[in-house]
């Protein structure tokens, strides 16, 4: 059996079109969604990562305003301009680009940032209502990650997903959005003695630990749904995921591809939460 691979670029298209028409929609009653992008300092990859959520934005109807500073600025200038952003009515969303330089406090930042503006979905009260099942922003990949499950059709109540990584940004939420979604739920970690009689029983499973070869097709069950959220260069510096891919999809029933998989659809869902911030507004 191959897995059927599930394409987060259609998948992606699909929702920035919906994207664009609650954009125009809210446009053509004088609240263009704003999204305001901060870049501290000059990581390469950081750059490439914001010029792509603000050239979304543009290509969907969302005015974003990109401010880009020297890695010498300092944190209180940083926060101070967070709080201006805070105060501005035609900004929705504000997101600070990770990682910051090493003197400035990136929680602090987080918390800075209005909880009705975070996007991102990663301040304390965002997490907060996520965990208490309350409305609000979810952060980008996990919910992405959710619609791409979603999108096999495959109905998630009991059935036992297994998530690798604990991380505030995707292991943790993951874990909580597959709660929502009724499924029974183990999380996994670098502390975990043995892993693969873990993923073994699992109908679902996410990896996001960040570390090439992780899961190998002797830890997955035949015809379960595999999302590898992890971006690694292999030894030709080719992307890759934390799923050994050519080996899983002859045992998985669904596979998300890197790249081509959950990051596109990490984007996409942050302009779906600019467009939500707007709406509530």
């Amino acid at each position: 059996m191959t897995a059927k691979t599930i394409d987060g670029v259609a998948l992606s298209k699909l929702i920035r079109a919906e994207v664009a028409t609650r954009a125009a929609g809210l446009a053509a009653r004088g609240r263009q969604p704003g999204l305001a992008v901060i870049l501290v300092g000059d990581d390469p990859a950081s750059a490439v990562y914001v010029r792509n959520k603000v050239k979304a934005c543009e290509e969907h109807g969302l005015r974003s305003v990109m401010e880009v500073y020297p890695a010498s600025l300092g944190e209180a200038e940083l926060l101070a301009r967070i709080k201006l952003l805070n105060a501005d009515a035609s900004i929705h969303g504000i997101l600070v680009q990770m990682p910051l330089p090493k003197h400035i406090d990136p929680q602090k930042v987080i918390e800075t940032i209005a909880t009705a503006k975070d996007v991102d979905g990663f301040s304390v009260h965002s997490a907060g209502a996520l965990m208490a099942g309350l409305p609000g922003l979810r952060p980008a990949t996990p919910w992405g990650c959710m619609k791409l499950i979603e999108s096999t059709g495959v109905a998630l109540k009991g059935k036992h997903a297994v998530v690798i990584g604990r991380s505030n940004t995707v292991g943790k939420p993951m874990a909580l959005l597959l709660l929502q979604a009724h499924a029974t739920v183990t999380v996994c970690h670098s502390g975990t003695p043995d892993l693969a009689q873990h993923t073994r029983q699992a109908d679902i499973v996410v990896a996001a630990v960040g570390r090439r070869g992780t899961l190998t097709a002797d830890m997955v069950k035949p015809g379960a749904i595999v999302i590898d959220v992890g971006i690694n260069r292999n030894e030709a510096g080719k992307l890759c995921g934390d799923v050994d891919f050519e080996a899983v999809r002859e045992v998985a029933g669904w596979i998300t591809p890197v790249p081509g998989g959950v990051g596109p659809m990490t984007i996409t869902m942050l302009l779906v939460n600019t467009v939500q911030a707007a709406e509530a507004a």
